[in-house]
């Protein structure tokens, strides 16, 4: 339900602990849940259906409230193996409907105490359907989360926290979640049902990360593709990244808007690229590449949230099922005459990968780790590999 606020000052019944106020004076009501106080970020939506762990702690997402379109969340709980950061970065999570015991054998915690433990405010019982239509009409709005025990909320102040806040466009947040100090990742792969994690002992090849807001599960394929990693903040300089003689550099994920990131990051990107160096980037290592590259970015109206994304392999001709989570693009008009376009969205036809023609270099918009969501795009991370050893074979002979 949706309702005009018009007092300063809202009470409501016992159960209405949780609110959220949009930028145009809307409100949605629920029950709070997770951390009590209040967070102001863009309200967005992601229709995954499972992962919700691994979303709400992908870096990816920092600014922003996550609104869930599928009304289960928090069934399974949370474990400690599914974490994509260190740090939750997410401002706050919108369920509709009331969080259940937990009932999965990798539980350790209820979803509800692990968002307090990471200090994230949520709302259930509200109209989830609702919102996500307002969205997707409307855009992604600026949004105010609050979870007050004792139902007491000052709408004004609300709205004015709302207001105030500048949105994500022009905003580097890549800076912001990137690692502060350089580190070798310790070689985790993938979880397997049967033992686990488990290390990697073998690097054939060696990758620099450039951290822009890098998910776990990235380095843990690197892992699995017997590559060691080194992660390095996002302005680390390229004459630094090529002194630590790696064989390919990969663009990783992260949140903000590419072109403020852009300020600093092209010229580095730039330097690899005169160099010759396999890079391969994903979702805003995709975009900052292109700008590298003499293209645009923009920030769409609707991002691309979920699990199931359908994308068009123009070069295979077949079509990927994709996990995204992005609310800028590439700009198709002007692209530079060098890049070819590889992938393409079956949803509304966006950029989803680029290659350059004449260099070992290619990103692609969506998740290839997987985690949540399919697994058909994990050949990236061998065509990555395919790069290096190709480039590795040029420098012998």
């Amino acid at each position: 339900m949706i309702k005009k606020v018009k007092k300063a000052h809202l009470k409501n019944s016992q159960n209405n602990t949780g609110i959220l106020v949009l930028e145009n004076k809307k409100i949605f009501r629920g029950i709070g849940i997770g951390y009590h106080g209040e967070a102001t970020g863009e309200v967005c939506f992601n229709t995954s259906l499972t992962g919700y762990q691994e979303i709400i702690s992908d870096p990816s997402y920092a600014g922003q409230i996550i609104n869930f379109t599928f009304p289960h969340i928090g069934n399974v709980g949370t474990n400690k193996e599914d974490f994509e950061s260190d740090k939750i970065w997410t401002r706050g999570v919108i369920f509709n409907s009331e969080i259940t015991s937990p009932s999965n054998y990798r539980s350790y915690q209820h979803l509800d105490a692990w968002l307090k433990k990471n200090k994230i405010i949520g709302i259930t019982g509200l109209d989830t359907r609702s919102l996500t239509n307002f969205i997707r009409d409307k855009g992604a709005p600026k949004g105010t989360i609050a979870y007050s025990k004792k139902s007491k909320f000052h709408i004004n102040k609300l709205i004015n926290s709302t207001v105030r806040w500048g949105g994500l466009k022009n905003l580097d947040l890549a800076e912001k979640v990137s690692t502060k100090k350089n580190y070798i990742w310790k070689g985790h792969k993938t979880w397997k049902k049967e033992y686990g994690y488990r290390k990697n002992n073998q690097n054939s090849f060696h990758v620099v990360a450039i951290d822009y807001g890098i998910k776990k599960n990235i380095l843990r394929y690197f892992s699995d593709f017997k590559c060691k990693v080194t992660v390095v903040s996002c302005k680390t300089t390229a004459e630094k990244i090529l002194s630590l003689k790696p064989n390919g550099v990969f663009l990783s994920n992260g949140p903000g808007d590419p072109a403020a990131t852009g300020k600093y990051a092209i010229k580095i990107i730039q330097g690899l690229i005169q160099q010759k160096m396999p890079l391969f980037g994903i979702c805003l290592g995709h975009q900052i590449l292109a700008l590298a590259l003499g293209g645009k970015t923009k920030k769409m109206k609707l991002g691309h949230r979920g699990a199931n994304h359908p994308v068009k392999n123009l070069i295979n001709d077949n079509v990927e099922i994709t996990s995204q989570n992005h609310g800028f693009e590439v700009v198709k008009e002007n692209l530079p005459k060098n890049i070819l376009i590889t992938h393409k969205s079956l949803f509304d036809n966006s950029i989803e990968g680029i290659k350059l023609k004449n260099k070992p270099v290619f990103s692609v918009q969506y998740h290839p780790e997987s985690n949540p969501g399919p697994q058909d795009s994990v050949y990236l991370f061998q065509e990555f590999i395919n790069n290096m050893k190709r480039n590795a074979k040029k420098k012998r002979s």
